[in-house]
């Protein structure tokens, strides 16, 4: 029994100690520009008595201080929730200073269509809280009947979103890349071919000695026989790539062409760099 007696008369002094997250000069306002605002007041253990009457160009504006404890301090989450007779709640944040000042504003074009059209009166009520020890609080505080516009239609809710099965799709691909005409292809390629006496006259002008030419592949006939059919053999594999084949048949083919082009490129060139060391030219 004593036992008994000691740890209810701890919980209640936990419970004395315990603090929570309230509010004071607490008000609501609603109004429009062209008609007189209505102002209310309530606290945390009295709310506003009658309903407050939101029509279609009204705003509604809750302002208050909020506390922790006795003192004003700003919680770290702090929203009035509007809550319709179904359960279905709205809520909106207030925008509150370090001070503990807190204010939200709210109009029609704000609310979902389900709180717009509600049959009774919306339920408004406060939640404060925040982390640590300080327990948070959700108050009643006012209700609000909701006026609509007569002149404009009742809004209505967007139909929610089903999920079965849909429509068959039928995919319609691109056709083919297809080649350009030939006559085109013709005149590129004989621009291409005229080219060709342009580039041995200016091997001549810059010093191309086809006199070495024996020599060259005398010395090293493999590697310089390789690089040039290398030479020829990319060009090739352009044309197929061009003319019939696909990237894909054209990639591999051009990779060892390539390694072709790299090996015996080193040693025929590394030749000709040998010739020229020497003097020869």
């Amino acid at each position: 029994m004593r036992f008994s007696i000691a740890s209810t008369a701890l919980a209640l002094a936990g419970a004395a100690h315990a603090t929570y997250w309230t509010f004071s000069d607490a008000s609501v306002s609603v109004g429009s520009k062209t008609s007189d605002k209505t102002v209310e007041t309530f606290s945390d253990a009295d709310r506003v008595r009658r309903t407050v009457s939101f029509g279609h160009q009204d705003t509604l504006k809750v302002a208050l201080t909020t506390k922790e404890g006795s003192k004003a301090k700003r919680p770290h989450q702090a929203f009035l929730v509007l809550r319709e007779a179904s359960g279905l709640e709205a809520p909106f944040a207030l925008t509150v200073k370090e001070s503990g000042k807190g204010v939200v504003q709210i109009s029609h074009k704000d609310l979902p269509a389900q709180l717009l059209t509600a049959a009774a009166p919306l339920e408004a009520s406060l939640v404060l809280g925040s982390t640590g020890s300080t327990k948070g609080s959700v108050t009643p505080v006012f209700d609000i009947a909701v006026k609509l516009d007569p002149g404009h239609p009742t809004p209505s809710p967007d139909a929610p979103l089903r999920y079965g099965k849909l429509a068959e799709i039928h995919h319609i691909f691109r056709a083919d890349p297809k080649n350009p005409p030939r006559i085109v292809s013709l005149v590129f390629s004989l621009a291409v071919l005229a080219t060709v006496p342009a580039l041995f006259i200016g091997w001549i002008g810059l010093g191309g000695n086809f006199g070495h030419a024996s020599e060259a592949i005398g010395n090293a006939p493999l590697s310089h026989a390789l690089f040039f059919g290398s030479i020829i053999a990319m060009e090739g594999v352009f044309f197929l790539y061009y003319s019939a084949w696909n990237l894909f048949q054209t990639l591999p083919v051009m990779g060892v062409v390539a390694v072709v082009a790299f090996l015996s490129g080193t040693k025929a060139l590394g030749e000709v760099q040998a010739r020229r060391l020497a003097g020869e030219r």
